[in-house]
């Protein structure tokens, strides 16, 4: 973050101070209402103020000058989008509301006799700013559990796919279906005003949650040859009841796995593909089963939600050359020579971190608690240990530590999902949960169409050729 960035920010802080999100704290210490729904319009208005308040206090100050190479370059570090529900520092990596990783952890709600944080929790942290009861985690998970039927015609277009069809064409294919019973379609068709606009976007976001589970078994059980899909159990969370209709259920490792790999991949800030995508299709007031189907397409994309393959399909390419149990110097002369060959080392650097990303640090931990004699985890460990020196001597990175992808793989080929083509419908049903939070308070706050100017290079050229 720039200098002028940091006093912009610390400028807004004492107005952001009043805001909702920054006074809330624990949901149970006064007395709120107990619905998710019903916390929300209390929030609601505060935070409207809160907007007005910032723009007319900063709204007229420049984050700074825009580059020429930002615009060749993607947009990349270009200030240009509102996203709440996280944000994301060069050196300490994203957090919540305001909440790390580590924080997360410790004071989400989480099931009996687990460890990890319920992402039932996190969508409430994501959306309120508030941490929740245990009690109103458990009437979201029974809230989900009951909309996450999927309508025939959808489980019908799953069950026709040929099972060559990529999983998450399928993902894409089923979550666009499911605008056919769009609440927010509905009341926009019906002449709903402005100002309501986040009621059936929230209704729709709560179910498109909820049914994710259901499409990603459905795809996972056809696909993979698995059998019949089990019914979903009300008494049950959210990650259980997924668990359970991909048929990993009986392993607790792998329910603890899903409630810490949800909750890590919810969200991102708003400027990755499928979050910007999300955003950005959302923004012509399109239902969230449309922004978030387009949104899984970004996300399907090699560059975007398909990078633990590319570790994982290294890492086991590297253990039949080299072998399960090889020197540190070995893994280093593998790694020169995955450089040398003009390839990249999957899973090492990012586009704003420049430290070890946390959400690798958090694997790297459950990892060390359930699987500490693991090969493959052994592996990446050794590889922690060599890589980033080799990428510093190589002049290859800016950032030269392991991100989220280095390590997501691993985990789930332990409990033996070990079908890699699927790990992006995992990342999808996770990403929902910061897409629709930001979906549900853009249409709360009345974001406009994002409609920004564009150049052409005869017109960038012409702008700049008689100037120093």
């Amino acid at each position: 973050m720039s200098a002028q960035a940091r006093s912009l920010l610390n400028a807004a802080r004492p107005s952001l101070r009043r805001s909702a999100f920054a006074s809330a704290r624990f949901s149970s210490t006064s007395s709120k209402p107990t619905s998710l729904k019903e916390r929300l319009a209390e929030l609601i208005p505060k935070e409207i103020e809160n907007v007005k308040a910032v723009r007319a206090a900063h709204g007229k100050k420049a984050f700074g000058p825009v580059l020429v190479d930002q615009l060749y370059g993607g947009m990349r570090g270009l200030p240009a989008l509102i996203w709440d529900g996280s944000v994301l520092d060069a050196e300490e990596g994203i957090r919540f509301r305001g909440k790390t990783i580590p924080e997360c952890q410790a004071l989400l709600p989480k099931a009996p006799g687990g460890t990890e944080p319920l992402p039932e929790a996190l969508f409430w942290l994501l959306l309120t700013g508030e941490v929740p009861t245990p009690e109103q985690v458990a009437e979201l998970s029974r809230d989900w559990a009951a909309r996450a039927a999927l309508p025939e015609f959808v489980e019908e277009i799953l069950d026709r796919c040929p099972p060559t069809l990529h999983p998450m064409s399928q993902f894409s294919l089923a979550v666009t279906a499911l605008n056919h019973n769009s609440a927010f379609a509905k009341a926009y068709q019906d002449g709903i005003s402005k100002k309501e606009y986040w009621g059936p976007t929230f209704e729709d976001s709560m179910d498109l949650i909820a049914k994710l589970p259901n499409i990603a078994g459905r795809i996972y059980r056809n696909v993979f040859g698995k059998g019949k899909l089990p019914a979903i159990d009300a008494s049950k969370d959210y990650s259980w009841n997924l668990a359970n209709l991909l048929g990993f259920s009986e392993s607790e490792g792998f329910v603890e796995l899903l409630r810490l790999y949800i909750t890590i991949h919810s969200d991102h800030e708003g400027g990755n593909v499928s979050a910007h995508t999300g955003k950005l299709v959302g923004s012509a007031l399109s239902d969230p089963f449309l922004a978030y189907g387009a949104a899984l397409n970004g996300l399907a994309g090699p560059l975007h939600g398909l990078a633990n393959q590319e570790v994982l399909i290294w890492l086991r390419k590297m253990q039949s050359t080299i072998g399960e149990d090889a020197t540190d110097e070995a893994v280093r002369e593998y790694v020169w020579s995955t450089l040398k060959g003009g390839q990249v080392v999957p899973g090492y650097g990012h586009a704003v971190l420049r430290k070890t990303d946390p959400r690798y640090t958090a694997q790297r931990e459950f990892a060390l608690k359930h699987l500490p004699d693991n090969k493959l985890f052994k592996l990446v460990g050794q590889i922690y240990n060599i890589v980033p020196d080799v990428l510093l001597e190589a002049g290859k990175a800016k950032n030269p530590w392991p991100n989220v992808d280095a390590h997501s793989g691993v985990l789930l080929t332990h409990y033996g999902m070990d079908q890699m083509q699927f790990y992006t419908v995992l990342f999808g049903v996770s990403r929902a949960f910061g897409v629709a939070a930001q979906l549900i308070w853009d249409r709360a706050l009345g974001a406009p169409l994002e409609r920004p100017k564009s150049y052409s290079t005869v017109a960038i050229d012409k702008m700049f050729k008689d100037k120093a």
